[in-house]
Formats: structure tokens, C-alpha cells, sequence
């Protein structure tokens, strides 16, 4: 895509797009990746989510109860969630080929959360059962302004250790892109994140739950970075609430050692920075209802649109669509659109 194909689209644009570094002949890993799968060595559409399964338990509230107040909420929701299993459930939607590498507890919960994996074609042969555990839940607080407060307890998704990853090591390796998050133990991340590069696999970190034990110079080989604007003030310890601290922050992400620092900014948009570039999509216009899960649907349909074809401003277009339609409805999996409503929202907002 040329450059000036996507000016009408983007606030900000610095130097050439990624397509444009393709045809003068600059040698990347998105290249690479390219021709390995036009070789048959990697599926086109197959992406592995090594990562996190939760419960959502969702209460509609209009404000939270001081201490010692017990109050009533006029809604409640139970459904699947966790950033791992959202991520794969949207990319799922999308039209990519999915398979989970995941653990539940030995409960009530389990066979329900394998049962939802397969009803959206998300592969569970790595997703098993741990004896003595519980399931991950989420407790979800949701304000009549759609904004959202997450507790989580972990539960059996502690238990996905590197041993585990290796177990599935197979059929990771037949994938075009691996994604992760912070629902699992750090020493599993890093060692997926490692498993990635070695086997030429890019790799997506979503750093959520932020936290400040994560080592930078440890996930510096992975191929984008998504935090959102929360993640990244907590991650680095510097502003954002500004533009402009946003690309500050971002900056200092890069100068660590990452490649694609990609910032979901809710009604912001999103930003896109590398070292050499600096992309701002705006955010589609909705009326908001509640945005649980939207950070994970923003990740699953870019995971999507990026192994089709490796056009990162592209995917991002999408998914900040896809993401901003989830919001106006209620709930995480549940509120993601399918392939048909997502087209038509698409062409509405001139985004196809």
C-alpha cells in the first residue's frame, strides 16, 4: 500500500508503509514470513493463543457500594471470557484458523469453557483439565457509562507452565502467528516468546494485566507490543494522558528493544510506532454500551487480517472497527460481532 493511499485514513504519517519498504527490496521479518508461507511452512491463517480462559461474572451496576453498603445491580451476566480466550475467539470470528493452548480447572466451569471454544472452531486439543483447581473467573463491573472495573483469580491458568508449551510445540510451530498475554505465569511468556523466535514465528504480546515484574529486555523478540493506554502508563511509569505523552512512552518502549509498539487508546484511536514510523487511526464513532473485552477484540481481528496478508495499518483499521462495534453490546465473546455484521459495519464506516 502506498503511502499516500492512506493519508485520508491516518492522522499521522512519517516515511514509507511496510508495503512500500517491500518493494524497495528492504529485507524484513515480515518478508521472510511471507515467502516462508507462500512455501507451505506456515499456515496462512492459523494463529496459536497460548493463554488465559476465565469466567466472566458481569454485574450492570449504576455505582459501586461503599464499604458495609450492600446494593442492588440491574443486570447480571455469566459468560466465557479471559484475555486469552477472547483474543482467540474474536480472531476466530474473523476468519482465522485458532487453536488454544490453555488450562481450566477440574470444576463446573470446565467442560462449559471447552464446550464454547469448539462452538466458535477455536481447537482444544491443548486445553486440559487440571485436578485440584479451579477455573479462572472474572468478577466485571460494569457503569451505566459502559465502563468497566475486572478482578480476576487465576485459578488452573497458573498451571500452563513452559513444559506445558512444549507439549504443544508441534503444532505451534505450524501456525503463521503466536499470541500472549499476562494471565499466565511470566516464565511461560518468555518462554513461548523465545519458542517464537526460534522457530521464525511472529510473535504478539498483549501486556494485560500490566504489570511492573514484566522484564522488557525479555520480551524485546517479540513482533508487536499492544498495551493499552493504562498498561503502557503502568509498564513504563510514564504519562499518557496526552497524545503526546502517549508517543513519549511509546518511544521509550522502543528504545528498550521492541519493534511494533501498537497503543489502543479507546475513543482515542489507536497508535501505531516503530522507530522510523508513526500511524494514528482514528476511533469508529459508537455509542458505547459497555467495553469489556474490546482491548481483546481489537487484538483477535488484527491477529486475523495480519496472517492473512502481513498489512499492519490495514489489520489495525479493522480491528479498531471490529473492537468499536463490540462495545455496543453487552458482554465480552458475546458481544463480538460475526463475519456478516462485521462487513456490513464496515462498509458503513468506509473501512472495507
Amino acid at each position: 500500500r502506498a503511502a499516500s493511499a492512506v493519508v485520508a485514513q491516518s492522522t499521522w504519517l512519517f516515511t514509507g508503509t511496510i508495503a512500500d519498504n517491500r518493494r524497495r527490496g528492504n529485507a524484513t521479518r515480515d518478508e521472510q514470513w511471507c515467502k516462508d508461507r507462500e512455501r507451505g511452512g506456515l499456515s496462512a491463517m492459523k494463529i496459536a493463543v497460548v493463554g488465559s480462559n476465565m469466567v466472566d461474572l458481569t454485574a450492570y451496576i449504576t455505582r459501586m457500594p461503599a464499604p458495609g453498603e450492600t446494593l442492588e445491580a440491574p443486570d447480571f451476566a455469566l459468560g466465557c471470557g479471559g484475555k486469552g480466550a477472547n483474543q482467540a475467539v474474536a480472531a476466530a470470528l474473523c476468519g482465522a484458523d485458532v487453536m488454544m493452548v490453555s488450562r481450566v480447572g477440574a470444576d463446573i466451569f470446565a467442560d462449559n469453557t471447552i464446550r464454547n471454544f469448539q462452538i466458535y472452531g477455536v481447537d482444544t486439543t491443548h486445553v486440559k483439565k487440571v485436578e485440584g483447581m479451579s477455573s479462572g473467573v472474572a468478577p466485571i463491573f460494569v457503569d451505566q457509562h459502559g465502563q468497566n472495573s475486572i478482578l480476576i483469580i487465576k485459578g488452573a491458568n497458573n498451571a500452563l507452565t513452559p513444559a506445558e508449551v512444549d507439549a504443544a510445540e508441534a503444532n505451534i510451530r505450524s501456525c503463521g502467528l503466536i499470541i500472549l498475554q499476562l494471565e499466565i505465569p511470566l516464565e511461560t511468556v518468555y518462554h513461548t516468546i523465545e519458542l517464537g523466535r526460534r522457530s521464525g514465528i511472529p510473535v504478539l504480546l498483549n501486556p494485560a494485566p500490566a504489570t511492573k515484574e514484566l522484564a522488557i529486555d525479555r520480551v524485546c523478540a517479540c513482533d508487536f507490543f499492544v498495551p493499552n493506554e493504562t498498561e503502557l502508563a503502568i509498564l513504563t511509569e510514564m504519562p499518557t494522558a496526552t497524545q503526546e505523552d502517549v508517543e513519549h512512552a511509546a518511544t521509550f518502549l522502543l528504545e528498550k528493544g521492541l519493534k511494533n509498539v501498537i497503543v489502543t487508546l479507546g475513543e482515542r484511536g489507536v497508535l501505531w510506532m516503530t522507530k522510523a514510523e508513526k500511524y494514528y487511526v482514528p476511533a469508529c464513532r459508537v455509542d458505547a454500551t459497555d467495553t469489556s473485552g474490546a482491548g481483546d477484540a481489537f487484538i483477535g481481528c488484527f491477529s486475523s487480517c495480519y496472517v492473512q496478508d502481513g498489512d499492519v495499518l490495514a489489520a489495525i483499521r479493522k480491528a479498531s472497527a471490529f473492537a468499536a462495534l463490540s462495545v455496543t453490546r453487552k458482554g465480552t465473546q458475546m458481544s463480538y460481532p460475526d463475519r456478516a455484521a462485521f462487513a456490513a459495519f464496515l462498509a458503513q464506516q468506509g473501512r472495507h
